[in-house]
């Protein structure tokens, strides 16, 4: 009887394993506040959990969403989109219209701070309601009955494109009303996606379950992503079949890893770049074009990307990569430049910054936990050491807190920087950096770099409008506001029993469009 007991419990735990996707998320995620996310760890839970007008497949591609179908005026200003009839929120209330344009207005208050808002700008309103020169009640985005939202622009922009990102998500106010910041805690959060917030034990795990209240039913009943900030151990937890998705993996040699893992092993194109970024508004890095690059220069990108990622990285000279839809990607002179050639001025530009063996050059390099960031950050402080007779001190920090020193650009000086695509867009990227922006972690303000971003905003052809943001970005390189490193890949471990992964440009992988061997829909 014990024994038949024993295999009957086995059983049973063997069946609840096989119905949760375990999938490596990184950092602990920031918040789970759809219009506050900042970063991949939480938008990863959040596509989840929410749903917007418009949605992406599992190859990324633009699918209907809570709009079941749209279109647009001829001069490209006015978007209509007729909603599903009984959309419902995760508690089982009915998700009006009125809910959605109320989510909008929220999330570009001022006292909202949504850190991606200003991507929305050519919505009618949206900069000045940011601002607080005008009430929410303007923004361009209204209802004129129960089934249709209308939003009117007051340039071309990619919205489709635009209303798949977070802060396009409804949030239920009610909850925010009640609960305040607490509103995304388990019990709290109401959502409107294929899954709902089972539990989160901080520094560990964010459980999702299936929402019986999402119009199709997910085909894989949980979800548990899991915080892997260190990527051997999360290698390792794969290995012994704790994961079935990593969120990366650690710089060990490629070869190896094919052998080793097979099929298991992928990696695909991504609109990434990565990048240190320069602290601008303090010394010692204000008012020292000379010194940024002269810092600049010194990297060995060939090296790093060869010896230190590994997963076949493109050096990067400059900051949208290619691949990026209707763009010609840029880069400066000395990108040209052999690396002894690019030592050589960047020795005469440490000069002309004002530092030599008299007056020697300490600064500080911050990264976020992780062990490639710690492995890349150590080349660099060598190259700068070996090259320039810099001592560097490295600080690490746990991500909450290097995301908030970043962006107070208080103690920072030269900081872990880089960009994951949001759309597949060039002004994506270049955006960042516009004075005021709530990302723009340099503090770079440039009133030509503004400009070139604001014509190119109301160009009138795809080709004036790529121009314009090549002259901005040739200015930005030249400013040296940020030290370009490589251009990413994604990488990743999926266990066979998971069906449907599809890489894409932009990496992302909704759980509702994957499915576990042996697991019943």
């Amino acid at each position: 009887m014990r024994i038949l007991l024993s295999i009957l419990l086995l059983l049973a735990n063997t069946t609840v394993a096989a119905q949760t996707l375990e999938r490596g998320n990184g950092p602990e995620p920031s918040t789970l506040d759809a219009h506050k996310c900042p970063e991949v760890a939480c938008g990863n839970i959040l596509r989840d959990l929410y749903e917007g007008l418009v949605a992406k497949d599992g190859k990324g591609k633009l699918i209907p969403g809570m709009a079941e179908k749209w279109e647009v005026s001829d001069d490209g200003r006015t978007w209509t989109f007729h909603l599903r009839g009984n959309l419902k929120w995760s508690n089982g209330e009915t998700l009006t219209s009125t809910d959605i344009v109320r989510s909008f207005q929220r999330a570009f208050m001022p006292m909202t701070a949504a850190p991606f808002a200003e991507h929305f700008e050519a919505i009618e309103n949206v900069g000045e309601i940011m601002r607080g020169e005008k009430s929410p009640s303007r923004l361009g985005v209204s209802s004129p009955d129960s089934r249709t939202i209308v939003i009117r622009l007051k340039r071309s922009a990619a919205l489709l494109q635009l209303l798949t990102l977070p802060t396009a998500y409804p949030v239920y106010l009610p909850a925010i009303e009640k609960f305040s910041a607490q509103h995304t805690r388990p019990g709290n959060l109401v959502s409107n996606g294929a899954y709902r917030l089972n539990a989160w034990t901080p520094q560990s795990f964010v459980k999702l379950e299936r929402n019986p209240n999402f119009r199709e039913q997910a085909g894989i009943p949980n979800v548990r992503y899991h915080v892997t900030e260190d990527a051997s151990s999360e290698l390792k937890r794969f290995e012994s079949g704790g994961l079935d998705i990593t969120e990366t993996l650690p710089p060990q040699p490629l070869f190896a890893l094919k052998q080793k893992f097979g099929s298991q092993l992928r990696i695909s194109p991504y609109l990434g770049s990565f990048w240190f970024g320069f602290n601008l508004t303090q010394p010692p890095l204000k008012n020292n074009r000379a010194l940024r690059e002269a810092l600049s220069l010194a990297i060995d990108r060939d090296k790093l990307t060869r010896y230190i990622t590994g997963f076949g990285e493109q050096p990067a000279y400059a900051l949208v990569p290619p691949g990026t839809a209707d763009y010609s990607p840029v880069a400066l002179n000395w990108s040209k430049m052999t690396q002894t050639q690019r030592e050589n001025l960047a020795r005469k530009k440490l000069l002309a910054a004002g530092y030599d063996k008299n007056k020697p050059l300490e600064i500080e390099l911050r990264y976020n936990t992780s062990t490639p960031h710690r492995r890349l950050s150590l080349a660099v402080a060598a190259m700068w050491r070996d090259v320039l007779g810099i001592q560097v001190r490295l600080r690490n920090e746990e991500w909450k807190v290097f995301v908030n020193n970043r962006k107070q650009k208080v103690i920072t000086q030269v900081f872990r920087g880089g960009w994951i695509a949001d759309v597949n867009d060039a002004r994506n990227f270049l955006s960042n950096f516009q004075s005021g922006n709530v990302v723009n972690w340099s503090g770079l303000n440039d009133k030509e770099y503004d400009a070139l971003m604001q014509q190119a905003d109301q160009a009138s052809t795809l080709q004036q409008r790529s121009a314009l943001m090549q002259q901005a970005e040739i200015r930005l390189l030249s400013e040296h506001a940020v030290m370009p490193i490589y251009f990413y890949v994604s990488k990743h471990l999926v266990s066979p029993k998971v069906q449907g992964y599809e890489s894409n440009l932009l990496d992302q992988h909704p759980s509702r469009f994957l499915r576990l061997q042996g697991t019943n829909p």
